[in-house]
């Protein structure tokens, strides 16, 4: 199948959707489709119906004997049959659908599952059952793909001993946009202007069609306006996204208690002692709600890249880190129009060092790993990690936002590059030295590092002329500013 056109990138996650629904076996064949909602999943999948003649059908929040009725009727309209069909179960149901394929495949999307399986639970049991032995001789080559959401109930289908562990021959999560791909969708030449829209809504799809009706920044000047007016406006849809992106999971029942684990990271404290002294909790108390927050998706937990029992736990959706770290201290001005310019005025610089710096970093990172040739990060890093150094004669600790681990050729483990990323201050030489300081140190106490361990310094702002001079002169220094992080390599 040929992707249409209007869908933006998603070659890989169209490669693989085609190559099953073409599967040329006669027996059905189940397939996975997860990933957060208003990353296109609908459009990509209606696109895969529309290009095989393949049935759509979505469910809707409501009752077992409704959803039979919507699916009857959506089932009769495919078909082109006059009247619904009635179904006096989902046995039954499921039976009719797993038969609607004649000669070929024929793919069958249920999107939004959950909501089916929330009323009717029994419904994994009832299509394991048809993807088994006895309904394979009676089945026909539908090609089903299972939708949603909720990453949770998701995950869960396919694992333990869930009823349809190992049935799937496709389990396809569609993420955000890369923050290379989002400057593409967003039509952004300037790449600091990419990066602080990126800072806010992330690589989101519908941020930039539905949410915003295509309204992109004009240039610098117009970013803090275009924030007033899409994300901090009580009429527009962004500005109740954080709370609805918590909302929407099934399994996160006391919000306040996750809202106020994501404020906390969002404010800097991103260990869980951290966390736990922000919320006056006890660092006992949180352990369900992190790992339920990594579960779903929207925190990280990133190992130290020096102490293996630390680690940090990072937001990972842009909007929840704007909404927790710019909007809920603000909540109250924000819901009264025409105080959101005085609000965005204020927090400049929680946005610098709450979101926006933050970002940088973590973008330091992606690019080390994902876009830099090894040659200037010394090796293919295996990972990419940010860690503190200590530093006893200093009685300090050297916080290093970039470490990038490559293998030896005997296999061991090796520290190719450290680095430092900074979002509003222009790099110069004292920056430079306390890398080299660092570089030392980790000669002194870690058998990983060598003299060869690169530098890099990232700046959003910018390099000293002298530093460009100091870094033209030496292998072991690489200058990356925005355009070699939306660029080069």
């Amino acid at each position: 199948m040929d992707k249409p056109p209007e869908i933006f990138d998603r070659d890989y996650e169209w490669s693989e959707l085609a190559r099953f629904v073409a599967y040329a076996g006669r027996e059905a064949t189940l397939g996975v489709v997860s990933g957060r909602r208003r990353q296109g999943k609908t459009f990509l999948l209606d696109a895969v119906c529309r290009a095989a003649g393949g049935f759509y059908f979505a469910a809707t929040e409501a009752t077992r004997a409704e959803s039979l009725r919507q699916f009857g009727a959506a089932l009769a309209h495919h078909l082109g049959e006059p009247v619904p069909r009635r179904f006096a179960g989902w046995d039954e149901a499921v039976s009719a659908l797993m038969g609607i394929a004649r000669d070929s495949p024929v793919p069958v999307v249920i999107d939004e599952f959950p909501y089916l399986a929330k009323a009717s639970p029994e419904l994994p049991s009832l299509i394991q059952r048809a993807l088994g032995p006895q309904g394979q001789r009676e089945g026909s080559p539908v090609r089903l793909l299972l939708c949603g959401s909720a990453l949770s109930f998701m995950g869960s289908l396919l694992a333990g001993t869930a009823p349809l562990r190992g049935r799937a021959s496709l389990e396809l999560v569609v993420p955000t946009l890369d923050y290379r791909m989002a400057k593409r969708f967003w039509e952004i030449d300037d790449p600091a202007l990419a990066l602080r829209v990126h800072a806010v809504v992330g690589g989101t799809p519908a941020y930039r069609r539905e949410f915003t009706l295509g309204d992109v920044p004009r240039d610098r000047e117009d970013f803090g306006p275009w924030v007033i007016r899409n994300v901090l406006n009580p009429g527009r849809p962004l500005f109740r996204e954080g709370r609805f992106l918590l909302a929407e999971e099934p399994d996160l029942r006391d919000t306040a208690l996750f809202h106020g684990v994501l404020s906390a990271i969002a404010g800097g404290n991103h260990t869980r002692g951290g966390v736990a002294n922000y919320l006056e909790r006890k660092s006992t108390d949180l352990g369900h709600a992190l790992t339920v927050l990594e579960d779903i998706g929207m925190i990280c937990r990133e190992p130290d890249a020096f102490h293996g029992k630390r680690s940090a736990y990072r937001i990972t959706e842009p909007i929840l880190s704007f909404y927790h770290a710019i909007m809920r201290p603000e909540w109250t001005d924000l819901e009264r129009p025409g105080l959101a310019a005085q609000v965005w005025d204020r927090s400049q610089a929680a946005f610098r060092s709450k979101v926006l710096g933050p970002h940088v970093e973590h973008l330091a990172r992606l690019w080390t790993r994902w876009h830099a040739d090894p040659e200037t990060v010394g090796g293919r890093p295996a990972r990419v990690a940010s860690g503190v150094l200590p530093d006893p004669a200093n009685r300090a600790g050297h916080e290093l936002d970039v470490v990038a681990f490559a293998r030896a050729d005997d296999g061991r483990e090796r520290i190719a590059a450290i680095g430092e990323a900074k979002s509003g201050d222009v790099v110069g030489r004292a920056h430079l030295d306390r890398l080299e300081r660092a570089r030392g140190l980790l000669l002194a106490r870690d058998e990983r590092a060598t003299p060869e361990t690169r530098l890099l310094l990232f700046s959003a702002a910018g390099f000293t002329p002298q530093l460009e001079e100091v870094a033209r002169g030496r292998a072991d220094v690489r200058l990356v500013g925005l355009h070699e992080l939306y660029e080069g390599s």
